[in-house]
């Protein structure tokens, strides 16, 4: 199931933690994808950002 780099990633960060400020930029960026994915599973997909109907591998 896992791979042996796994572990040695893991012992590399075990050692040598990602510092604060890595760890903050990658929450807010996980943050914003959840409310990015809630904004549009509540107020769906606006009709203007859809693309034509166009025959497969055809492009106008």
């Amino acid at each position: 199931m896992f791979n042996p780099r796994h572990f040695l990633r893991m012992a590399k960060w075990a050692k040598t933690p990602p510092s604060e400020g890595r760890v903050k930029l990658v929450l807010g960026i996980v943050v914003l994808c959840v409310v990015l994915f809630g904004l549009e599973r509540v107020f769906g997909w606006p009709s203007w950002l859809e693309l034509p109907d166009t025959p497969k591998g055809r492009i106008n």
